[in-house]
């Protein structure tokens, strides 16, 4: 189980990796951090576009950090907004999340520790396509 202290050490992660954040259009910058099954910590920030439809999500560049640094699973992951508070993924990013952790990966959310098959019921993913 992972402790208060891990996740608050997780948060910060993101934190940081918020203050690198593109957001010149939203001005809403927004950090991710994960833990991955191997004890590596990958993060990422979001990087906005002018042609809003192609901004990447904080949690995209965590994803690519996952596999640009080995791959692996996500186990635990937390996104924070500009003032360090937790915010909850949006959809898209839930489903991405789900591919990179599957059911078990336990996310922050403002509301406390859920799991993925909580945060995504009957989730759309790798098992659907065989």
């Amino acid at each position: 189980m992972t402790t208060q202290d891990e996740w608050e050490e997780l948060r910060l992660v993101a934190v940081d990796a918020m203050r690198h954040a593109y957001a010149p259009y939203s001005h809403y910058p927004v950090g991710a951090a994960g833990r991955v099954d191997d004890g590596r910590v990958v993060s990422g920030c979001n990087v906005e576009n002018a042609a809003y439809g192609v901004a990447l999500c904080a949690e995209c560049g965590m994803v690519s950090e996952l596999h640009r640094s080995g791959g692996g699973r996500l186990t635990h992951v937390v996104c924070v907004d500009r003032d360090g508070t937790v915010i909850m993924p949006c959809g898209r990013c839930r489903q991405l999340l789900f591919e990179s952790g599957g059911p078990d990966l336990e996310l922050m959310t403002g509301s406390g520790v859920k799991r993925m098959d909580e945060v995504l019921p009957d989730a759309f993913g790798p098992d659907n396509l065989a």
